[in-house]
């Protein structure tokens, strides 16, 4: 398995990197992709991760099984903003591959056009932003190949879910043991 998370100068740092993290963890191979030229990125907060990959270097999403958009402003409007990116949700999603977006990622999925009669959620105070959409206020959503999920607080629910939609149950059930995961 293989999956892009699209990095823009003010992502949310705990979003994408704890997904990358978990994902890799649980043995699926996960490139970092910068929408600049650049593959050095700014979170919103001031961390700079370096990129593994330009989008120089996709040239579709034919060996990738999931997309993955973390939130954090300006961040999740950088990606809405750029048309590679919609391309690439979109063709993604029409071939039924995995699209997860967290926080204020769920813009994108609108300007796609992939989320309406679905079931979503997002960062509180979003969801004027995602009409059409059927507005869940659940910490992780999951409606067919989409996943969503509210914020940083439950990045670690995101990936878990990720996992269990790309890997399964028994993969998901390991990482959660691996990381000393417990729900209260």
């Amino acid at each position: 398995m293989k999956a892009i998370v699209f990095l823009a100068d003010g992502f949310e740092e705990v979003e994408a990197l704890t997904t990358v993290d978990y994902l890799r963890r649980a043995g699926i191979e996960v490139d970092t992709v910068s929408i600049a030229r650049s593959r050095e990125v700014k979170g919103a907060h001031d961390i700079s991760v370096w990129a593994d990959q330009t989008m120089d270097g996709i040239e579709g999403i034919g060996s990738f099984d999931g997309v993955i958009i973390p939130g954090g402003m300006p961040g999740a409007s950088n990606l809405r903003d750029d048309a590679r990116v919609i391309n690439i949700v979109k063709k993604a999603y029409e071939n039924h591959k995995l699209v997860a977006a967290i926080c204020a990622g769920p813009i994108v999925l609108k300007k796609a056009g992939i989320m309406e009669g679905k079931k979503i959620t997002s960062y509180p105070g979003f969801e004027k932003q995602l009409s059409g959409g059927i507005y869940q206020e659940q910490s992780v959503v999951r409606d067919g190949n989409l996943i969503t999920a509210r914020g940083p607080a439950l990045a670690v629910d995101f990936a878990v879910e990720i996992v269990t939609y790309l890997l399964g149950e028994k993969k998901a059930r390991k990482l959660k043991d691996g990381i000393l995961y417990q729900v209260s």
